[in-house]
């Protein structure tokens, strides 16, 4: 039981189960130089496609690099109102393929060197912590560790 006489679910927890067990995804947006500026945590089995919107919304966006599972109409429609390019693959079996600029698609790997950066800590791969807040408030320390490196 929590202090407050309630139980934490794991949902509120962002914890689910996903095909590697029990987990959570960490979903971030960074800068075009690899920088985090925002996290949002959900439980490992919820689409990436999910948070997206809430992901991207009141920051200023010139283009947005994402990969396939990014992929829905629904949000290439929303960044299209919100005057972002969308830079997202389409998915293979898409009916038809969306055009997208490959070669500056390649900078996506910043976002994937940022993950590699932030398993470097063991707090962040193992995920200690039953806590949202307290895994989110470790996130934003190790963000602070790379912003000043």
């Amino acid at each position: 039981m929590c202090s407050r006489g309630k139980k934490s679910s794991a949902e509120a927890e962002a914890l689910g189960r996903s095909v590697g067990g029990f987990s959570c995804k960490i979903h971030v947006l960074t800068d075009a130089l690899g920088y985090p500026l925002r996290f949002i945590l959900t439980p490992g089995q919820t689409a990436d496609i999910t948070p997206a919107k809430t992901l991207v919304g009141s920051i200023a966006l010139q283009a947005l690099l994402a990969d396939k599972a990014y992929d829905s109409q629904d949000f290439i429609d929303y960044l299209h109102e919100h005057q972002i390019e969308a830079l997202i693959p389409s998915r293979s079996n898409a009916r038809e393929p969306r055009t997208y600029d490959k070669v500056r698609y390649q900078e996506r790997h910043l976002i994937e060197c940022f993950f590699g950066k932030i398993k470097h800590y063991r707090r962040v791969f193992s995920r200690f912590d039953k806590k949202a807040q307290n895994f989110r408030a470790f996130l934003h320390f190790v963000a602070v560790l790379i912003w000043t490196r």
